[in-house]
């Protein structure tokens, strides 16, 4: 009887339809999943015209200020200039592969907002083991770009996706265990329980941890600077060399789309989600996602961008072992204080965190401009 009732109590948490929800499941899964195709297609046009703006003022241009006020238009103007172009397939590409790789790249890019919650409950399914689903899907995006490469037939292509699979590869394993630590303080999988546990933001609490999840997730995404896979003198443009069109343009919304959910996970996990004062928890939620996202356009616009060895160097042998170190120092925090984590951890990790950045930069790694390792 017990294991029944389990089962039927993990089955309605899956649903996380409230009681009082009109029309049950199949109207809570059509409101949200046209919530979550809207919010992410304008908040890809908004962080671009974003990036395009900030990082204009801190190169001391202005950036696209031609289409409509203040040139609020111009990803508008973008995407039409981009359906009109001509769809170009190699000859010697591989047709079907050639043409699902950016479907494949892009559906995960959607799908990870399926578990993410806007407000308290405010999710399209609140898994029990919602972060699990968010990693586990997060790497199907890797498989339609390694499709892109293989399937131009352009050994230039083929290469920039094996060095965007070795990425994910290398960084997956930093970012999960960051995670980890996140997991082991709020006792849940479910990103809405992680939200709810967050009575003191989990950047506090984790200030290393937020700091290794930050930079991997930034490598995982090829943003700057990570972007190797668009490294003009090295690669001409990556695995979307042969592509054009819309196919382009949807490689160009994958990575955005990326962007966007990396924000969101990082506001999820260790800003207290949608959790602040006076305004909506929404709104809360949106205005967190775009201060990560800036410090995302910050660290492209002031950062050079690293060699390939330097890439793999970083995820190895100073994500890797400082995450491990983490990891050990979160759990023996949660056996000694198992109710909550008291305000002097907040002092103790982040000295922890200076320490150990410090030590390790400086005695234990270095990136050097010189030699090239691999």
């Amino acid at each position: 009887m017990a294991i029944i009732d389990f089962v039927i109590n993990n089955q309605i948490h899956l649903q996380a339809v409230p009681p009082d929800w009109p029309g049950g499941f199949w109207w809570h899964w059509l409101f949200f999943t046209v919530v979550i195709i809207g919010f992410v297609l304008t908040l890809v046009m908004g962080v671009i015209y974003i990036e395009r703006r900030g990082m204009g003022r801190m190169q001391s241009r202005l950036g696209p200020n031609r289409t409509g006020p203040f040139g609020l238009l111009q990803p508008v103007a973008d995407a039409v200039k981009v359906l009109l172009k001509e769809n170009i397939v190699p000859v010697a590409a591989d047709k079907v592969v050639h043409w699902l790789a950016p479907v494949i790249a892009f559906a995960p890019a959607l799908m990870i907002f399926a578990v993410i919650p806007f407000q308290n409950g405010a999710l399209l399914a609140d898994l029990n083991i919602g972060i699990l689903y968010v990693v586990a899907i997060s790497s199907v995006t890797t498989i339609g770009v390694f499709m892109a490469g293989w399937g131009s037939s352009n050994k230039y292509s083929l290469l920039g996706a094996m060095r965007n699979v070795a990425a994910v590869v290398s960084y997956e394993i930093p970012l999960v265990l960051a995670i980890v630590g996140v997991v082991l303080i709020a006792g849940s999988l479910s990103l809405n329980q992680i939200v709810l546990a967050q009575n003191i933001p989990f950047i506090l609490l984790q200030p290393l941890g937020f700091l290794l999840f930050f930079a991997a997730g930034c490598a995982e995404i090829n943003r700057s600077p990570f972007d190797l896979m668009e490294a003009d003198s090295e690669i001409v443009a990556g695995f979307h060399t042969e592509y054009s069109g819309m196919k382009f343009a949807m490689f160009y919304l994958v990575e955005y789309a990326e962007a966007v959910a990396i924000a969101a996970i990082i506001t999820t996990l260790f800003l207290a989600g949608w959790k602040g004062p006076l305004l909506p928890p929404w709104l809360w939620f949106i205005i967190k996602v775009l201060v990560v996202f800036f410090a995302m356009v910050w660290t492209r616009t002031t950062l050079p961008r690293i060699r390939i060895d330097q890439l793999m160097a970083f995820a190895w042998k100073f994500l890797f072992p400082l995450a491990l170190i983490n990891l050990v120092i979160t759990a023996i925090q949660v056996l000694a204080w198992p109710t909550a984590l008291p305000w002097i951890t907040i002092i103790i990790n982040l000295a922890i965190m200076a320490i150990l950045v410090l030590i390790w930069s400086k005695f234990f790694f270095k990136l050097g401009w010189g030699r090239i390792e691999v």
